[in-house]
């Protein structure tokens, strides 16, 4: 045979030694090769890794968002315009959880989540639970007017429920990014319908000086992100379509999230309803600022808990096999270490973060940040759980889990505040999610799940955070009692 020529070989990299790559080097270069054909693969981990990161960066850069929002909104109209608006958003959230099927979740976890017919009939539910839904709210303005004494509410709720109606239009191409956890695109058409809205409202406020603003603004996000959505998420456009045996599936598996999530409006903005009627506005303006900053850690832990292992559950089901259940393991232990670090860091600086971020008017919100941090922690240890059981679509346990954490939390919330004050209702909260975490823990055996070492380790290391973050801040702590 003939001999191929060749080039000359390329010169060898030098060590310092002169001698070549070092045995370290070249392995290193082959870990960074194999680390980039990994996360950029379409295996089920390579998606996972994406779509989490897309989920923390999106997530992560709709809060900062939201507080350079506050940051410059709160300079510019006053804490009553804020303690409106929670009255505002607690009602529509809870209008649009009362009313939820489950259907980006039944996309999610459905043998026919790729069927346009399925997600056409989907998506035509969806559009008349938005008019019920706007019907609804303009229903109900006068009436919690009155109950709130706030006439403002019942003037200023009928415009807001318009962003209801127009969210009934969203696209289920959404839904679809969910389901094959392909979420760049879909936080890139989040973040930049949420910094136009930023701009807006910013704008608006200065011109005006008026909360309507703000109230205004939530329509004019939800005509954004359905615009961008359509024109820019790829796949087929949705069509009036109601098919009886997709139906019959989609109200099958939402029946259940109905209920569930009618309990997670307790346990999100049951606070909100609540404390309304024990706090002025003003008040109620400054908790929702130092609630919003508690939050943040475990907000993205949720997001990522809901967005991503719902999927992996469903491929990679954890009583399936012992490899299984020690991956998912694994990822378990890294998502408390985060959630877990990221909220004691806010608790034992949150008086700081506070001073340090707005003006004197705010200063109370410091010490309701220590204490909403205290039972977020609680929460954060059970946060990769309630998943599992919708990825096996068992939606019937996923609310029981819901009931009864709902029932506990607006029971101990109500004995705590109307006894001892809003340090009372925080803290009976945090008991409240103690006393919840055996069902959780009920719901993850039944599918495999549970992990006691992680369980045993994570609320040691939260309640050590804890008491730490308010013995260094009890002076702040001891602040709200006033309110």
């Amino acid at each position: 045979m003939k001999a191929t020529k060749r080039g000359p070989a390329a010169p060898p990299e030098l060590t310092p030694t002169g001698h070549g790559p070092s045995v370290a080097t070249q392995m290193s270069r082959g870990h960074m090769i194999a680390l980039e054909r990994y996360i950029k693969g379409s295996g089920l981990m390579a998606r996972i890794v994406r779509s989490a990161s897309w989920v923390v960066v999106g997530y992560g850069a709709g809060q900062a968002l939201r507080l350079a929002s506050n940051l410059i909104l709160t300079r510019i109209l006053f804490p009553e315009a804020f303690g409106l608006m929670a009255l505002i958003t607690m009602v529509l959230i809870g209008l649009a959880l009362f009313s939820d099927i489950g259907i980006n979740p039944a996309v999610a976890q459905s043998k026919r989540g790729d069927d346009p017919e399925f997600l056409n009939t989907a998506w035509t539910l969806q559009v008349l639970r938005g008019g019920v839904l706007f019907a609804i709210a303009c229903a109900l303005a006068g009436p919690l007017g009155r109950f709130y004494d706030e006439p403002l509410l019942t003037d200023y709720l009928p415009v807001a429920a318009v962003s209801l109606l127009i969210s009934g239009f969203n696209p289920t191409r959404i839904a679809s990014a969910h389901r094959h956890l392909y979420l760049g695109r879909l936080t890139a058409l989040d973040l930049t319908a949420q910094f136009i809205t930023l701009v807006f409202m910013v704008v608006g406020a200065w011109l005006t000086g008026s909360v309507f603003v703000l109230v205004i603004g939530a329509v004019f996000q939800a005509v954004i992100y359905l615009g961008l959505t359509h024109v820019l998420l790829p796949g087929e456009k949705n069509r009036f379509r109601l098919n009886t045996t997709c139906m019959r599936e989609l109200i099958g598996f939402g029946k259940w999230i109905f209920l569930s999530t009618a309990c997670f409006f307790f346990t999100s903005q049951g606070d909100k309803a609540l404390l309304g009627k024990f706090l002025s506005l003003e008040n109620l303006g400054i908790y929702n600022i130092g609630f919003f900053l508690a939050s943040f850690p475990l907000a993205i832990g949720m997001q990522v808990s809901h967005r991503i292992l719902i999927s992996v559950y469903r491929e990679r089901p954890p009583s399936e096999s012992v490899e299984n259940f020690r991956k998912l393991s694994r990822m378990r232990h890294l998502a408390s270490l985060g959630i877990l670090s990221m909220i004691s860091v806010v608790a034992l600086a949150g008086p700081w973060l506070v001073n340090l971020l707005f003006d004197d008017r705010y200063a109370l919100a410091g010490g309701i940040v220590v204490l909403v941090s205290v039972y977020k922690m609680v929460v954060g240890v059970g946060v990769t759980y309630d998943t599992v059981a919708l990825s096996a679509g068992d939606s019937r346990l996923h609310f029981m889990y819901g009931a009864i954490r709902a029932v506990l939390q607006m029971l101990f919330l109500y004995i705590g505040v109307s006894t001892f004050g809003l340090v009372g209702g925080l803290l009976g909260v945090s008991l409240a999610m103690i006393c919840t975490h055996p069902v959780l823990v009920y719901l993850a055996r039944a599918h495999g799940a549970w992990d006691p070492w992680h369980d045993a380790i994570w609320f040691t290391v939260a309640a050590c955070a804890a008491a730490t973050a308010v013995w260094i801040n009890l002076d702040a702590v001891r602040a709200i009692a006033q309110m």
